[in-house]
């Protein structure tokens, strides 16, 4: 945030002690959570331990939660109220933890609090009882310099908190994403707040902070709902890496320590050692793959053409064949492959018990488990219900033509051929399994053996990109809880996404949730938002034009060159000119050779995708177009446009992902012609 206007230094002085005082109290609270004797119940059974260890880890969570970050602002806005609002209290501080004066008086109360929300809701016509807002500015160093007032009565300046707001927006950034709580929009603030059900899909055009919104969503649940949450855990699944990396702090720094943020190739562990083609992904993550892998699964089970004999002693117990394949017919579909299986022997078994019972005998249950372990029963299952992995179900489908054709009857010949194995390993013990892979594996999985347990809540962020099978995974980890859907369809790059929203949250098994849009672009100023969206009508033709809340001055500029190295260098060497990050985007193919041209031009750049820390390294980053998607910096240079689009299948939607990262410039050079949407 920029220093504000001049205010009275005494008030200022005042501000500062009272920052002073309230670090001092968070030093305090902090030093005595960590002192405090965890109580150990005694006894060695499994729910004591258990207990014990709850209590260490919520001990250790709270330890963390309580750390002061010296360059995070312990408190960003101030409201007073009407004398009576709140008893005892006319004045609260709103920052992003509660901080107390050890006296239980609140020195800092948490911006998630109810008695905050006016703070991002109240204005001159709904002032919600506040009589005065105010806000502070803190250079980097999270040091007080100022502080604006908004008077809520009387002669109210009706462009103050869009000045403020441009300001935060605008102040120069370096490394990773930081929190926006200082500056929540009342739209915004509706989603962050929506209840935990029914699950929240938010439609967000560039700009418009939904990825923001999605983490202070989360730390408002966690919040509001913490015991709930505690039970099944938070999860946040992001693109990349890179990406996770970017928005790491954002969390601790609203004082949430304990949610983990992943991707989904590292939710879904399995070995990967092989690659897709385009069109063989897009097949394997289509929503009829899932059919094809249950009539494969199915297709194991056969039907008993003899029955079996049990003997005990001199006596012989027979079930026909046709009351086998009666049983077998009842299980078959009704229930998961496995415990189809068991059921199947416990059936059998008891079908021999009730001829016992016939002959004069009293059976109990341990006579009934040991008919289901019988080698005839076993032999039963090995012919008509035989055990199989995962593995040996897709080893087969995708090795076996015959069998593939047999089971996917809904997918074309030639996408059938797309998923054929060119050259199939012997074994599915041999195979080599791609990303695409794993999710048909699991699938697999769970028709076989139901998945226990479910997350309370899911974050999915850029979740336009994700194929249907993805999304049935992500579901099954979710079954009872909640999620936080975040993307915007125009940047759906994958040639596997799965398409509408509606269609997104009926894969993820959260049909009822809500879809939200945000059109109003704050982060990306209004020239440069209006340029890519001269893409949208062959990307996106049903959403409308994002609008955006800002201008800055020459923010555009596009650059034709015959020497695209040097004119590169040049736009670099000309953003560093000014404050914040810097960014350099080019395809993939081209970004080392460009990134060595700046290298030798005397620049320090750092290349993403190379290391945790690559944002905290330089000023100036060097990111590969398909790395590039939920990332932001004060200016980028984006070069050679046309060679973006022809990278992939979905090129132009790329494109549109990376000419909308630049909070206050953008300047495109190119040495081939750029692409038709946007030369005119």
């Amino acid at each position: 945030m920029v220093e504000s206007v001049p205010v009275h230094l005494p008030e200022l002085e005042a501000e500062r002690a009272f920052l002073a005082q309230a670090r001092a109290a968070l030093v305090r609270m902090h030093s005595d959570v960590l002192v405090r004797e965890i109580p150990v119940i005694g006894g060695e059974d499994n729910d004591e331990r258990f207990t014990n260890e709850a209590n260490q880890r919520a001990h250790q969570q709270r330890v963390l939660a309580l750390v002061d970050l010296p360059d995070v602002p312990l408190f960003f806005g101030l409201l007073d109220y009407e004398p009576g609002t709140i008893e005892g209290i006319d004045r609260i501080h709103i920052g992003r933890r509660h901080v107390h004066d050890g006296n239980g008086v609140p020195l800092v109360i948490d911006w998630r609090a109810r008695v905050s929300v006016p703070f991002y809701r109240a204005t001159a016509g709904d002032r919600q009882n506040v009589v005065l807002r105010r806000r502070y500015g803190f250079s980097d160093a999270a040091e007080l310099t100022g502080f604006e007032d908004e008077p809520l009565v009387g002669a109210v300046a009706s462009d103050q908190a869009d000045a403020f707001l441009r300001a935060e927006i605008e102040r120069p950034r370096t490394g990773p994403m930081r929190d926006i709580v200082a500056t929540i929009q009342p739209e915004q603030d509706d989603l962050v707040r929506a209840a935990l059900h029914p699950s929240v899909c938010v439609q967000g055009a560039p700009g418009t902070g939904k990825t923001a919104v999605g983490l202070h969503r989360v730390a408002y649940l966690l919040y509001t709902e913490r015991e709930w949450l505690s039970r099944g855990g938070v999860v946040i699944v992001g693109p990349n890496s890179s990406f996770l990396s970017y928005i790491r702090k954002v969390l601790p720094a609203l004082g949430e320590v304990n949610v983990r943020q992943i991707t989904i190739e590292e939710l879904i562990t399995h070995p990967t050692t092989a690659s897709d083609e385009p069109e063989t992904a897009r097949v394997k993550g289509d929503a009829r793959m899932a059919a094809v892998l249950e009539r494969a699964l199915w297709s194991y089970v056969g039907t008993p053409v003899e029955g079996i004999l049990y003997s005990k002693g001199s006596r012989r117990f027979r079930v026909h064949d046709y009351e086998l394949a009666e049983i077998v017919s009842a299980l078959r579909g009704s229930t998961r492959y496995a415990p189809g299986r068991n059921a199947l022997a416990q059936r059998v078994a008891h079908a021999v018990l009730v001829q016992m019972e016939r002959s004069g005998d009293s059976p109990d249950d341990r006579v009934q488990n040991a008919v289901a372990r019988s080698k005839p029963v076993k032999d039963l299952l090995a012919a008509v219900w035989p055990t199989v992995t995962p593995e040996q179900v897709l080893h087969r489908l995708l090795s076996d033509a015959a069998f593939l054709a047999e089971s996917a009857e809904e997918l074309t010949e030639e996408e059938r051929t797309a998923l054929l194995w060119a050259k199939p390993a012997r074994s599915w013990k041999s195979a080599k399994w791609s990303v695409a892979d794993t999710v048909l594996l699991d699938e697999l999985e769970d028709l076989i053996e139901r998945r226990t347990g479910s997350l309370g809540h899911l974050v999915l962020d850029e979740a336009q990109d994700l194929s249907a099978m993805q999304l049935r995974a992500l579901g099954r980890r979710c079954r009872t809880g909640s999620a936080t859907v975040l993307g915007d369809v125009a940047q759906a790059t994958t040639p596997w996404a799965a398409g509408s929203w509606d269609l997104v949250l009926g894969h993820l098994g959260k049909a009822d949730g809500i879809v939200a849009e945000l059109d109003r672009g704050f982060r990306v100023p209004e020239q440069i938002i209006s340029y890519a969206a001269r893409l949208l009508p062959e990307i996106a033709p049903t959403l409308g034009v994002p609008t955006g809340v800002r201008t800055v001055a020459d923010a555009l500029s596009i650059v034709s060159t015959d020497d695209l190295a040097s004119a590169v260098v040049t736009a670099c060497k000309t953003a560093l000119t000014g404050e914040g990050s810097v960014a350099l985007i080019a395809a993939d193919t081209q970004i080392v050779e460009l990134r060595d041209a700046l290298s030798a031009a005397g620049l320090q750049p750092a290349l993403l995708g190379t290391g945790e820390e690559e944002m905290d390294s330089s000023r100036l980053v060097c990111v590969p177009a398909t790395l590039a998607k939920g990332l932001e910096f004060d200016a980028v240079v984006v070069a050679e446009p046309a060679r973006i689009v022809a990278a992939e299948p979905r090129g132009l939607q790329r494109l549109y992902v990376v000419l909308t990262r630049a909070v206050s410039g953008l300047q495109i050079v190119h040495a081939e012609p750029l692409p038709k949407a946007l030369d005119r």
